[in-house]
C-alpha cells in the first residue's frame, strides 16, 4: 500500500483486515485513456485499491474506492483491477469484500469503461454460488455500480452519507429527496429489501469481520467451523415464552447466544440470519410475530401470515445458504397468506420461489413447529412434504388446514344455526376437531411430526438432528437448472 495514498479508501482495508496483513496488487496502475486531457490528470491505482489479506486468519481478496481519484469513478483500469482481483479469488476460493465509494462510470473513457465495467459482471456471475460476496457502500453507489451492488451476496450501507440508487430520487417523476430520500439507507433497507445491515462505519466493518468468520470460504471448502465452548445439552428454560419473537429464540438455542440477523430491516414478520450450533455455521428462517427491545420492551406486532417481501427475503436467503452447504433450521408459526390488494400482486410468485427454494436445498433442513402451522404457507415454510429431513413440534403447535374453530364453523355451519348455545357447539366441534386433525400430536401420528419435544429441549434436540445429517447426500434431477 505504500505506493497508493493513504486515502479513506486504503484506510478502510486496513481497519477491515487483521493487522498488517494487507497486500496491495496494482498499486501502479493508472488510466491509460489520453482522450479530453485525461493524460495531464493525476489517477493514482486508478481509484480503487485492491489486494489481499486476512480476518480472523481467512484470505480475504478486498477492492477499496477511492473517492479523491476523480470522484472514484470507474474507468476501465479501474473495472479491470477489480475484474483481475475477482479471477484471482476464485482460483484461490476466497471471499471478495467490496469497499464502495464511487460517482459512477467515467464518462471521458465511454465505451471503454462500459465493456470493461461489463466483464466485471461477467466475473461476479462465475463468482456466485462459488465464494461469497460482500459489499459496503460508505459514500456514493449509483448507476450500473448498484447493479452490481445488488449481485453481492451480503450488502452494507453507512446509515447517514451513503446513498444507493439506479436512477436518483430527484430523477423520478414528480418526487425529490426531500419528499422521499430514495437512495438513502432506510429506504434502500426497509422498502427495497437491497441492503442487508446498517450502521456507521466502525459497525459495518466489525460486522464485514463477523459474516466472514462465520461464511465458508466457497462452495467446497467449510473453514467456518469454530470450536464449541457451550454446553450441548444446554437446557432453554422458558424458550416457549419466545415463539412470537422467533430472532429471540434463535440465540438462545446457539453456542453463546450468537445470533447474526440478515435483512433486519425488512419484512420483519420475517427472520434470517445465522446462528452456530456446535460450532457450525446454521442459516435460520423463521416467522415472527412480535419484537423486543434489547431492554425487554415490545417494539412491534406482526400478523402471523407470509408476505411478499417476507417470501422474496427467505427464498434469497435459502439459496444462498444451498450454494454454500450451509445447513437449514427453519421455525414455524404462520396462519396464511397475508390478504390485501397490494399483496395479492405478487404473493403466489413470491410464495412460489420460496417453496421452490425449501424444496430444492440438498443440505440438512430442520423444521421446528413453535405454534401454529395451517394450510400452504405452512407447507410452504419447509415441512416435511416439500422435503423437511427432521420436524418437531412444540407440544402447544397446530398443524393443520386452518383454525379448529374455523373449521368447525364451516363444517358444522347448518347445526350451530340450529342449535340453542351455537358458542358452545363450536368449542365442542372445534376440540373434537383439534384431536383429530389440527394437533401436533394428530400430525405425529401421520408421520408429518418426527418428534413432539419440549421448547426447552429444542438445543440439544436441534444439534443431535444436524449431527446425524452431517453426511447427508441428495440428488436432484440433471437440468441445466430450475426457471421458478
Amino acid at each position: 500500500m505504500s505506493n497508493s495514498a493513504q486515502t479513506s479508501a486504503s484506510n478502510r482495508i486496513s481497519r477491515l483486515l487483521d493487522e498488517n496483513s494487507f497486500v496491495e496488487i496494482g498499486a501502479y496502475v493508472t488510466a491509460r485513456n489520453t482522450d479530453f486531457n485525461m493524460a495531464a490528470k493525476e489517477t493514482p491505482a486508478d481509484g480503487v485499491v485492491t489486494g489481499y489479506g486476512t480476518i480472523d486468519g481467512n484470505l480475504v481478496y478486498v477492492y477499496s474506492q477511492d473517492a479523491s481519484v476523480l470522484g472514484g469513478s470507474i474507468g476501465e483500469m479501474h473495472a479491470k483491477k477489480i475484474s483481475d482481483l475477482y479471477a484471482m479469488a476464485m482460483k484461490m476460493g476466497a471471499s471478495v469484500v467490496g469497499l464502495i465509494d464511487c460517482a459512477g462510470l467515467r464518462l471521458q473513457e465511454a465505451t471503454d469503461a462500459l465493456d470493461a465495467f461489463g466483464k466485471l459482471y461477467v466475473n461476479q456471475t462465475m463468482a456466485s454460488g462459488v465464494i461469497p460476496q460482500i459489499s459496503a457502500v460508505f459514500g456514493t453507489c449509483g448507476g450500473g455500480m448498484a447493479v452490481s451492488l445488488a449481485m453481492s451476496d451480503f450488502t452494507f450501507m453507512e446509515e447517514s452519507k451513503a446513498k444507493v440508487f439506479v436512477n436518483s430520487p430527484n430523477a423520478l417523476d414528480g418526487n425529490d429527496a426531500s419528499k422521499c430520500d430514495t437512495a438513502s439507507a432506510a429506504f434502500q433497507s426497509e422498502e427495497s429489501g437491497l441492503i442487508d445491515f446498517v450502521g456507521d462505519e466502525e459497525s459495518i466493518l466489525k460486522e464485514i469481520r463477523t459474516l466472514v468468520s462465520i461464511l465458508p470460504a466457497n462452495n467446497e471448502d467449510d473453514m467456518s467451523y469454530d470450536e464449541c465452548s457451550d454446553d450441548l445439552n444446554r437446557i432453554c428454560v422458558d424458550l416457549e415464552n419466545c415463539a412470537g419473537d422467533t430472532a429471540m429464540a434463535l440465540s438462545f438455542i446457539s453456542d453463546d447466544h450468537f445470533f447474526m440477523e440478515v435483512k433486519k430491516g425488512c419484512a420483519p414478520e420475517m427472520v434470517t440470519g445465522f446462528i452456530r450450533l456446535n460450532g457450525t455455521t446454521v442459516g435460520c428462517v423463521a416467522n415472527r410475530t412480535e419484537s423486543y427491545s434489547a431492554e425487554g420492551e415490545k417494539n412491534g406486532e406482526y400478523d402471523a401470515k407470509l408476505t411478499t417481501k417476507g417470501c422474496e427475503k427467505a427464498s434469497a436467503f435459502v439459496n444462498f445458504c444451498d450454494a454454500f452447504q450451509i445447513p437449514l433450521l427453519t421455525l414455524v408459526h404462520t396462519t396464511g397468506f397475508k390478504a390485501d390488494k397490494h399483496t395479492e400482486r405478487r404473493i403466489a410468485k413470491e410464495a412460489g420461489r420460496l417453496t421452490y427454494a425449501f424444496a430444492n436445498a440438498t443440505v440438512p433442513k430442520v423444521t421446528v413447529i413453535v405454534g401454529e402451522a395451517y394450510g400452504s404457507a405452512y407447507l410452504t415454510m419447509n415441512s416435511k412434504s416439500i422435503g423437511a429431513d427432521i420436524v418437531y413440534a412444540w407440544p402447544q403447535a397446530s398443524v393443520g388446514m386452518m383454525d379448529a374453530s374455523a373449521a368447525a364453523k364451516i363444517m358444522y355451519a347448518d347445526e350451530i344455526a340450529a342449535a340453542e348455545d351455537g358458542a358452545a357447539l363450536i368449542s365442542e366441534k372445534a376440540a373434537a376437531y383439534a384431536a383429530l386433525q389440527s394437533s401436533a400430536v394428530a400430525a405425529a401420528k401421520r408421520g408429518y411430526v418426527d418428534d413432539i419435544i419440549e421448547a426447552c429441549d429444542t438445543r440439544k434436540r436441534v444439534i443431535a438432528a444436524f449431527e446425524m445429517l452431517f453426511t447427508k447426500r441428495e440428488d436432484r434431477p440433471g437440468k441445466k437448472h430450475g426457471t421458478v
